[in-house]
């Protein structure tokens, strides 16, 4: 039996000290046909684990319907790891941030309005049981102590960030204990009083996250565990981005150096992020500081691996700081895997179309609510949501307003578009409704739920009700478009672009052939909002106010022969063409 333990300042693993030099990668950003890849990356880099967190939200998407295979296959991912010969540091769910939508929290718990999120309120706890007791049993034969590469498990993630309900806390650390999780159990925290008081719990080991000042850091967590080892369980060596904002980077050099002083100071190390992945899907979280924040479908992060999996300077500068600390030359450290190649297979035409208000009763049945309410009362996750109703008329002179619009509505007269309101632009839009009346419909796009911070109780859709000038409206249609599956879009040829038929939202459709599955980048210069798949794979969200410019299309997701691809475009196109490229633009 194997077991990492705490004594003295230092971890030791089975009977030798260790310091451990781990990176995140998280298999839920990355395809699994790349996950050898990475990880081979990782070694070649020097390190001796990964880290992963388990986004609950991702293994349980509705109550009890888990998925555990495909990008969802943690058993294969952390067995994948062992036999490569690199232990396996994991952070299970309730909570993970991550810039994970809801931070990993199911959407489906906002049903309950009453239930109240990590802290000991019973209904949460209930819930969390039932999701623990189908994924620990998956965890335990690959402890350590069972001869699996799993070292070290952490319960919640930065609580003190959040809250102090330590019974909390010692609630989740009896939950993992009881299913029989017997290797060393952490917490993280932010290196302050307030979150080291807030998030650790006696007995159980603590460790910090930061991005700089490592003696600083160091000296606070010393001051509340005078025998802890020293580990930075996040090294943050780059940063997330938020649309509307420039891409962010740090200088390879500046990380490289804050880590070689954490080595020098004995430390054991973790970078977040090793390799950031991707964002696919609806999956991208938001901050909400002063604002709404949505974060961008790239989960890039600067990181020493690229969004792609490419070597970086970045990754460079870290693998000469450990082949140092080693006392060996570069070329004893392992050998690196061959990039992985990419290409440019050119312009892509749209040749099918298909209008989403005209196919609304189509795409999805309609529930009548006397107000409009938010998707999750519906029992809705993720997607988009449409409300509609009718406006009596005559009406000069007035203004239509969204109360707490979560995040994005584009409002129609009769079919013909009004304006947008913004979670962070929330002003009203003129309206003049004729005599005889006019039908009313607004689309309203969840663009992630809050991950971090005391707002994670993010509603979706309209949240407070509508109304014209100062009266409410009510009697509602109201439906549901998760877009889970597009096989019921009712697509017609393509009419001509630029017909007058601007700002509409619309599906569009086109093809094109590969013989080699390469990986490849979408370049949707001319369109302006949206989100696009691959042969039904939802590669995450664009949008023209950038930063990024391009969507990541790893190649095992494209298959010899003809691929589909469908733009589900917002507002409106100047071209119904795409670009596949060979390089990415993240701004």
């Amino acid at each position: 039996m194997t077991q990492l333990k705490a004594v003295n300042k230092q971890f030791v693993l089975g009977e030798e000290a260790i310091q451990i030099l781990s990176g995140a990668i998280h298999y839920f950003r990355v395809v699994p046909e790349y996950w050898e890849d990475r990880l081979l990356k990782l070694k070649a880099c020097g390190l001796n684990t990964v880290e992963t967190y388990i986004p609950w939200n991702w293994h349980e998407p509705d109550e009890g319907r888990f998925n555990f295979s495909g990008m969802a296959d943690i058993e294969a991912f952390v067995t994948l790891a062992g036999k490569l010969g690199l232990q396996v540091i994991v952070r299970p769910s309730p909570y993970i941030c991550a810039e994970w939508e809801f931070g990993g929290l199911p959407g489906w718990l906002l049903q309950d309005p009453h239930m109240q999120l990590r802290c000991l309120d019973p209904k949460f706890l209930k819930k969390v049981d039932a999701y623990y007791d189908e994924l620990i049993p998956r965890l335990v034969p690959l402890l350590s102590t069972n001869g699996g590469p799993i070292i070290a498990v952490q319960i919640e993630n930065e609580y003190g960030s959040y809250g102090n309900d330590t019974a909390y806390l010692q609630y989740l650390q009896e939950a993992l204990i009881s299913r029989g999780v017997d290797v060393l159990l952490f917490t993280s925290d932010g290196p302050t009083d307030g979150m080291l008081q807030g998030g650790t719990v006696p007995g159980v080991t603590a460790t910090v996250n930061f991005g700089s000042k490592p003696a600083e850091a160091f000296a606070k967590l010393r001051e509340y565990r005078s025998e802890d080892p020293l580990m930075c369980m996040e090294f943050w060596n780059g940063w997330f981005d938020h649309w509307m904002k420039p891409h962010h980077t740090r200088d390879s050099e500046d990380a490289a150096s804050v880590f070689a002083e954490m080595l020098a100071l004995g430390a054991s190390v973790n970078f977040y992020m090793f390799h950031g992945g991707t964002n696919f899907g609806f999956y991208n979280g938001a901050n909400y500081h002063d604002k709404y924040e949505p974060t961008i479908t790239s989960y890039d992060y600067d990181a020493p691996l690229s969004e792609c999996g490419d070597v970086t300077p970045k990754y460079e500068a870290v693998r000469q700081v450990i082949a140092k600390h080693q006392g060996v030359e570069l070329g004893d450290l392992p050998a690196l895997p061959e990039p992985v190649r990419k290409k440019a297979y050119g312009t892509v035409t749209m040749t099918a179309y298909a209008d989403l208000l005209e196919n609304l009763p189509v795409l999805a049945p309609s529930v009548e609510r006397r107000t409009p309410v938010p998707m999750e009362l519906l029992g809705q996750n993720y997607g988009f949501i449409v409300y509609s109703t009718k406006i009596s008329g005559p009406r000069q002179g007035e203004s239509l307003h969204l109360q707490e619009v979560h995040d994005r509505a584009q409002v129609f007269l009769d079919g013909v578009y009004q304006g947008t309101v913004e979670r962070w632009n929330n002003a009203p839009i003129p309206l003049d409704i004729p005599a005889a009346g006019a039908k009313l419909d607004i689309v309203v796009e969840n663009m992630g739920r809050v991950n971090y911070g005391p707002r994670l109780k993010d509603y979706k859709g309209i949240t407070e009700g509508v109304r014209m000038n100062n009266q409410f409206l009510y009697d509602w249609s109201i439906s549901c478009l998760s877009l889970d599956h597009l096989e019921a879009v009712p697509f017609e040829p393509l009419p001509a672009i630029n017909a007058g038929r601007k700002d509409r939202p619309a599906f569009y459709k086109g093809e094109f052939h590969v013989e080699d599955e390469m990986d490849t980048f979408v370049r949707l210069d001319g369109w302006v909002k949206g989100v696009v798949w691959i042969n039904g794979f939802n590669l995450g969200r664009y949008w023209e106010q950038g930063p990024q410019s391009t969507l990541y299309l790893p190649g095992p997701l494209l298959k010899k022969g003809s691929n589909e691809i469908i733009v589900f475009e917002l507002h409106h196109t100047d071209k119904a063409s795409i670009e596949l490229v060979d390089q990415p633009d993240l701004g």
